[in-house]
């Protein structure tokens, strides 16, 4: 027999109610991704206070074009996380941000005037053409000439992210995430400009070699001997699976958040629910986890804040 749950309780928010108290209304309101939305801010509390738990941050690269990079940048700072599994495009766009500037555009604009403008359009966001593919070759071919003039032949992604880190602002997530020494793994790098410049140095320097099972043996390490492990997952795609896909070795994440705006009725990886994972041993069967349909940039900075309070930080 199901039985109900608790009385579906109205929201009641005044001008002095405080956002905390906000999730906590919705978390009693029955409807509809409200109740995921403060379930999410309950799950990520207790993950990032447990000081026994290796924790997962994952998102794809195209967040880091809009404003929610500083977000991302903040939670690393505040090395809330241990590991980041992220796309090439986080670090094209880190790299761009810190050394150039994007435009606010629009979803309804012409991409043929905007291609004739020489102006790339992600979403409703403007990408200068100089402020992207020139910048990140220069830079990234800078980098990897002076790593290579010090006697470095070999490097992993994890190796690529802190070189790319220690020469970029403190804007940028890559140069926090190098500053409290959190790895951040790129599994597939070569799916960017970055990774080009990678391939493109390595035509001139013949020794020179990427090392990704290098950043395998990383995972393994932290994986194999984690008392807990959880994970917050913006947006789906191979960041998401790659950090499900290694917690499968522990026998799952033991707290898992997830965010997408894709359906599950296609069956793809990022439409996939977190519950979905349990019967791949990717999540435990125990799991404290919760997947919220929304679309990121509008969610986080409300969940953000009221993580603030939460953990008084």
């Amino acid at each position: 027999m199901i039985e109900a749950g608790n009385p579906v309780k109205d929201i009641e928010i005044s001008a002095s109610t405080s956002i905390e108290k906000i999730f906590s209304e919705m978390a009693q309101s029955g409807g509809f991704e409200s109740t995921n939305l403060s379930r999410g801010l309950e799950i990520l509390t207790e993950m990032i206070s447990n000081k026994k738990c290796l924790k997962f941050l994952s998102f794809v690269g195209a967040v880091i074009s809009t404003g929610l990079r500083g977000i991302i940048k903040d939670m690393i700072k505040r090395k809330w996380f241990d590991v980041v599994i992220t796309t090439c495009g986080s670090l094209d766009h880190d790299i761009a941000r810190n050394f150039s500037d994007y435009k606010e555009g629009s979803f309804l604009m012409d991409d043929k005037e905007l291609a004739e403008q020489k102006i790339h359009r992600l979403g409703n966001i403007l990408v200068p053409m100089d402020s992207y593919g020139p910048i990140i070759e220069e830079k990234m071919q800078s980098f990897l000439e002076e790593e290579y003039q010090s006697g470095i032949r070999e490097m992993s992604t994890v190796d690529i992210c802190k070189m790319i880190g220690k020469h970029l602002g403190e804007n940028s997530f890559l140069y926090w995430a190098y500053k409290n020494n959190i790895s951040v793994i790129v599994p597939g790098i070569m799916d960017g400009a970055v990774g080009s410049q990678i391939w493109l140095f390595s035509q001139k320097h013949s020794d020179f070699k990427l090392n990704i099972v290098s950043d395998s043996v990383l995972l393994s390490s932290l994986i194999f001997k984690a008392e807990k492990s959880g994970a917050f997952m913006i947006g789906g795609g191979i960041s998401k699976h790659h950090t499900l896909w290694w917690n499968q070795y522990r026998d799952g994440l033991d707290y898992a958040i997830y965010i997408t705006t894709a359906q599950e009725f296609d069956g793809s990886l990022s439409g996939a629910l977190i519950r979905e994972a349990i019967s791949w041993g990717k999540v435990t069967a125990k799991a404290k986890q919760v997947t919220i349909h929304a679309e990121a940039t509008t969610i986080i900075p409300f969940l953000y804040s009221a993580l603030l309070s939460r953990l008084k930080q």
